[in-house]
């Protein structure tokens, strides 16, 4: 027994817009048969059940506006097309508008330094050059083939003429005299 809708239209003749009644059925049946597998498929890609409901009923609507003889034979290759396309747009759409993270902020943008950090690389290399000047010329040797070439004591050893024991302590006192003269020469401007 059928119940009677207010303003219900003329059951002989149906609006351009609804569809007839087994257009109903078969959508219903479709949703059925198909709407738990699209919802896991569109929730794959989008990781977030919710938009993948959305898509799926999405999906169901474009059904709906689909000629049943359009989709017949091949309707689970439709949805899962649809479902599947409206999820990847969905995514694609989500990629471009995600607001920025305080980290991804933070990140720089490339991996080259920028402007700044260029800058006090230079200023600190300026200040370490001048500083290595006021040493003697056999620690200012010492120090730059270690820490410029990357040798061994035993090889700066070979290369100087100089004990291992004299290139340790040559490379020890240097270093100290570096860090007490790079301390007074930034004690002043440190802003800690």
């Amino acid at each position: 027994m059928k119940s009677a809708e207010p303003d219900a239209p003329d059951p002989g003749r149906q609006p351009a817009s609804d569809p007839p009644k087994r257009d109903a059925q078969w959508i219903r049946d479709a949703v059925v048969k198909h709407e738990r597998s699209l919802i896991i498929s569109a929730h794959r890609i989008l990781m977030d059940l919710d938009r993948a409901r959305e898509v799926v009923q999405e999906t169901f609507l474009r059904l709906c506006a689909q000629d049943p003889e359009r989709v017949q034979g091949h309707l689970t290759e439709w949805l899962f097309t649809v479902c599947r396309n409206r999820a990847l747009d969905v995514q694609r759409k989500e990629k471009r508008m995600n607001p920025m993270s305080d980290q991804d902020l933070e990140a720089p943008s490339s991996p080259e330094p920028g402007p700044l950090q260029v800058l006090e690389k230079k200023e600190s290399t300026s200040e370490v050059v001048l500083a290595l000047t006021a040493l003697s010329g056999n620690q200012q040797e010492v120090l730059r083939l270690k820490f410029q070439n990357g040798l061994s004591y035993k090889e700066i050893s070979r290369v100087t003429n100089l004990t291992v024991t004299n290139v340790g302590f040559l490379i020890h006192t240097g270093l100290k005299t570096l860090r007490k003269s790079l301390a007074r020469s930034n004690a002043p401007g440190m802003a800690q």
